[in-house]
């Protein structure tokens, strides 16, 4: 893959229009229909039952609706015997007494069921979890907005956090849009992505800034394009490597790790596109030139040169 000649610049008007509708649609999602938010954050019980043979989840759900609990969401947990319910947190019941309403309700249809897990958590502590989970990715920022505005220049400190805020908000809204739970394990994710896509970011960053300083009669957007070619057989082979480990999770690790897995495979193929076009295009766009990137010369350093000679 040597000696590419992809002119990436020039699809930069394409790749923003592509971007923006892609952020609007999520955003609009996340207005309109919000995260389908895990008891982590909203707080509830989480009951998990093993069944001896196939378990019918539209009897499941009557006989629970039957029995009071209404706002029951009953699924599959890795295979058609094991079953999943979450219920709304209930005033004044510790997850003992509710976990056994659910035992005594279930085995009105059948005795050859067996309690696996029960877990609680409170409505204070899922606002503090969901409060602490936003802060954790605003102080993320902050700090990598820190870390390359040392490390680089100012502009390219900016021209990573928007890239990695398009990652976030891409990756969320699509979780918004299928309506897929978002629970800690998926803010893990998102924090996840954002170190994926951060690393891929300054690799090509730190080749950007090295032939601005080495080809100095080109253009901007010529340096970059040769600088993502440069870099592209990097980049490609590390997002195909990790989504080849992705997948495994997402296919073969069950229920309980999916939406981790998931949230990371589609953090990888935004990441990898946002370090391409949304980064080395908002440097561009931020007016990145030859002279910001120079390295200064000390003074005296000509002179004390002159002398030895």
């Amino acid at each position: 893959m040597k000696n590419l000649k992809f002119d990436f610049m020039s699809k930069q008007k394409i790749a923003m229009i592509c971007s923006v509708s892609l952020i609007l649609i999520g955003v609009g999602s996340l207005i309109v229909k919000g995260l389908e938010l895990g008891i982590d954050f909203t707080g509830g019980t989480l009951v998990e039952v093993g069944y001896q043979q196939e378990a019918d989840l539209t009897q499941i759900r009557k006989v629970l609706s039957e029995n009071g609990f209404n706002d029951a969401v009953v699924q599959y947990f890795g295979n058609n015997q094991d079953v999943l319910i979450r219920l709304a947190p209930t005033e004044g019941a510790g997850k003992d007494k509710i976990s056994e309403q659910v035992l005594l309700a279930l085995k009105q249809q059948t005795e050859d069921l067996k309690l696996r897990r029960v877990e609680f958590v409170g409505p204070q502590v899922g606002d503090e979890l969901k409060n602490d989970g936003g802060l954790a990715i605003l102080y993320t920022l902050f700090g990598i907005l820190l870390y390359v505005g040392l490390r680089f220049e100012y502009r390219f400190a900016v021209a990573a956090i928007i890239a990695l805020i398009h990652d976030v908000l891409i990756t969320i809204g699509i979780f918004s849009l299928l309506g897929m739970e978002f629970n800690l394990t998926i803010l893990a994710a998102i924090l996840a992505v954002i170190g994926y896509s951060l690393n891929d970011t300054i690799v090509v960053f730190d080749r950007i800034r090295e032939n601005f300083r080495l080809l100095r009669k080109d253009t901007s957007a010529n340096i970059i394009n040769i600088s993502l070619n440069e870099t592209l057989s990097r980049t490609l082979i590390t997002s195909l490597t990790t989504l080849l480990v992705l997948l495994s999770l997402a296919i073969f690790g069950g229920e309980i790790i999916f939406g981790f897995a998931f949230a990371l495979i589609v953090g990888v193929f935004v990441g990898t596109y946002s370090s391409i076009y949304v980064a080395s295009s908002s440097v561009l766009a931020l007016g990145i030139s030859k002279e910001d990137l120079m390295v200064p010369i000390k003074e005296g350093a000509d002179q004390g040169g002159l002398e030895q000679l």
